[in-house]
């Protein structure tokens, strides 16, 4: 009247595989913290390229003086609302050589992260 264990099979050799609870906690943090900056970075995108493309409509209406251009420009980031970081006087206007208006702009983007640290993006564009 014996009973006999029945014993659970040796753990593999080459050891276990997976995620111990450290490691999870570990990438969770890294995750949040590069989803916090994305999300702080994502709305100066969309303000450059709102800019871009004002800019670019700008140019294509091809106005006669420079003060043309930055009053449109201007007159234009009345209704686009996400335009905060750069005037109609902050453009540069020029001609090429086939008398076709083109805009340049640069401004650059201080995003604040932590405390003290700061993230820098410069953004510079052209029309087309």
């Amino acid at each position: 009247m014996f009973s006999r264990r029945h014993s659970l099979p040796s753990p593999d050799p080459r050891g276990q595989r997976g995620l111990t609870l450290i490691g999870l906690l570990f990438w969770g943090a890294v995750i949040a913290m590069l989803a916090v900056v994305g999300m702080k970075i994502f709305p100066t995108v969309l303000e450059y390229y709102t800019i871009q493309r004002v800019v670019d409509r700008v140019a294509a209406s091809n106005p006669a003086t420079v003060p043309a251009a930055r009053s449109e420009f201007d007159q234009a980031t009345t209704t686009e609302y996400s335009i905060h970081s750069i005037k109609g006087s902050d453009l540069q206007v020029s001609k090429d050589g086939s008398d076709k208006v083109v805009i340049e702009f640069a401004y650059d983007k201080e995003i604040d992260l932590v405390g003290p640290v700061y993230l820098l993006i410069k953004y510079r564009g052209r029309s087309k």
